[in-house]
């Protein structure tokens, strides 16, 4: 087994955390397990040794990230030096922009279809609420 000090290999829930995926090593953890991030295109534990050049597909918030492992640290640094810790895939990432815009297009026709009600409107919709309620 490799010590956890060795520069070439590390666990993968304290890379994932170290690389800011997630906020803490419990939901990587947590991810990991329920098989959202696979390694190498197989799902593995926690404890699985990553070494550079690992690629490492992952589902977060259903949206995917395909990453190739740049570089180890075992400490959490800030976003700028953690992006240097992996090079992500140029397609998935277009991929996982389009499908954030197209979600957020939906939100944005759900809420309001005809656009957002006017103070009159609200007005209109309180005066029918209060009468309901009487």
């Amino acid at each position: 087994m490799t010590d956890t000090n060795d520069n070439n290999a590390m666990r993968l829930d304290k890379w994932l955390w170290a690389a800011r995926f997630f906020k803490t090593r419990a939901l990587a953890q947590k991810h990991i397990e329920l098989g959202r991030v696979l390694v190498n295109g197989a799902k593995v534990k926690n404890s699985k040794n990553i070494a550079a050049g690992d690629k490492i597909d992952l589902t977060l918030n259903s949206l995917p990230y395909k990453i190739t492992v740049l570089k180890l640290n075992h400490m959490r640094r800030p976003a700028a030096e953690a992006q240097q810790l992996y090079q992500e895939d140029l397609a998935v990432a277009a991929k996982r922009e389009e499908q954030k815009l197209l979600a957020k297009a939906d939100r944005a026709s759900l809420a309001y279809p005809e656009g957002r009600p006017t103070k009159r409107d609200r007005r209109a919709l309180d005066k029918i609420k209060h009468t309901w309620n009487e």
